[in-house]
């Protein structure tokens, strides 16, 4: 994170701010330079009122000040009562905006017509749309909803309309939209909901997270499943950074930008996960790669002695494999919700089908091909004892079907590690 200055033009506003990406989307959007301010609580007010910046976005949990202390607001934080925009206006006052009503319009509008059809005004007016959960998030997206003639309903944990009653009182819902952070980088791939519940809503015409870190959330992969068109959140963060960055700069900027800078984080934070036969060269080429694109290197097989304190091969002959799956498990759920990084796994992560999403959910599946009298089995217990040729036997559909990429072997790591790279735009 970049060291706190009260001399930055642009910048973010929030009490742990952590690694954001608003820099990086600014920086396309040319409202630089931009820099991150966090700040506690009893600072908040004098740096809103005295502090040397031409335009911040906020972040919880100063949304509610934000609007109080500014001079004027528009009518969006007037109707909600928060803002996440404040501009210094040339004669020294602060304007406050509220421009997540705008990102979650771009990104619903631009769903209607890719996945239902039609614009969001002909899709969903006078349909029912639950909305989970009810915080700030919740407030913008409702507001959006309402703005399209759709009936958004609230979903809480307590209340008239909560989670239990879901199923049985709203099965004519046509969208879900999650607001609350369930679901959210470290805590993924957990859902709100359950598939058999969003199963329920039989009239369910699509899925929406506000969410974005991981890629795809656990209510994403649950739609997924179903065959439930969705889409995270990714989407708004850059749409409400794109409306903001526009009242900074005091001037339109092209539309365009938003998805090519959708497109640009997602290529630098999605992983790559190398799956195959065991001594098929998944580590090879993806020590390859990750030199190639500068991005860190994942041995799930070596991270596992690191995890657990002893080998893969030590932990099934002594353990037996059933002891090592689980174990290998968490180790795969302790990396696959990370970004930016290359992945390569043990030959045999496919067994375990609750392991595609702990992959799937932030990374393209890259399946390396190797014809079976290439593969090394030194060192593999499973190889030896129960034979290549059985493996695979057991294995290849899986192989196959978790990937978003097949790749024939070139006859080399660093020819496979170059066709991935070219392959996926790296």
């Amino acid at each position: 994170m970049e060291a706190p200055s009260t001399n930055a033009s642009f910048g973010l506003l929030g009490r742990t701010l952590g690694h954001s990406w608003s820099p990086r989307i600014h920086a396309t959007l040319g409202s630089v330079p931009y820099t991150l301010f966090e700040r506690e609580p009893e600072d908040v007010e004098d740096f809103i009122r005295n502090g040397s910046w031409q335009g911040i976005n906020v972040t919880i949990p100063y949304k509610r000040e934000a609007a109080l202390l500014a001079d004027e607001r528009t009518s969006r934080v007037e109707r909600l009562g928060v803002a996440n925009t404040l501009v210094r206006k040339q004669d020294g006052s602060i304007l406050a905006d509220n421009t997540d009503i705008l990102g979650f319009g771009w990104m619903l509008e631009r769903f209607a017509q890719r996945e239902l059809g039609c614009a969001a005004h002909q899709a969903l007016n006078n349909a029912k749309v639950l909305v989970l959960g009810s915080g700030g998030a919740s407030q913008a997206v409702q507001a959006s909803l309402r703005d399209v003639h759709a009936k958004p309903v609230v979903i809480s944990r307590t209340g008239s309309e909560t989670y239990d009653t879901l199923a049985e009182r709203h099965e004519d819902a046509v969208l879900v939209v999650n607001t609350t952070p369930v679901g959210m980088y470290p805590n993924c791939p957990a859902s709100p909901l359950t598939d058999s519940q969003l199963q329920a809503l039989t009239h369910l015409r699509g899925v929406l997270d506000v969410v974005y870190n991981p890629e795809r959330t656990g209510i994403c992969l649950a739609a997924e499943r179903l065959g439930i068109a969705y889409e995270s959140g990714l989407a708004m963060l850059v749409s409400q950074a794109f409306y903001s960055s526009q009242l900074f700069q005091d001037k339109r900027l092209d539309n365009d930008l938003i998805p090519k800078i959708e497109q640009g984080i997602r290529r630098h934070t999605r992983n790559v996960v190398f799956i195959g036969m065991p001594g098929c060269g998944k580590t090879s080429a993806g020590r390859r790669l990750a030199r190639m694109t500068n991005r860190p290197f994942v041995d799930l097989d070596d991270l596992f002695v690191v995890d657990h304190g002893l080998s893969p091969a030590e932990c099934i002959e002594s353990r037996g494999e059933d002891a090592f799956r689980e174990l290998e498990t968490k180790t795969a759920a302790s990396y696959g919700g990370r970004s930016n990084l290359v992945i390569a796994c043990g030959g045999g992560i496919v067994t375990q089908g609750r392991n595609y999403d702990l992959l799937h959910q932030n990374g393209t599946i890259v399946f390396l091909d190797r014809p079976l009298e290439e593969l090394a089995t030194e060192g593999r217990p499973l190889s030896k004892t129960k034979g290549i040729h059985a493996l695979a036997q057991q294995r290849m559909g899986l192989y196959r079907e978790w990937a978003d990429l097949v790749l024939v072997c070139t006859g080399s790591a660093a020819g496979d590690a170059m066709e991935v790279r070219k392959l996926l735009g790296l």
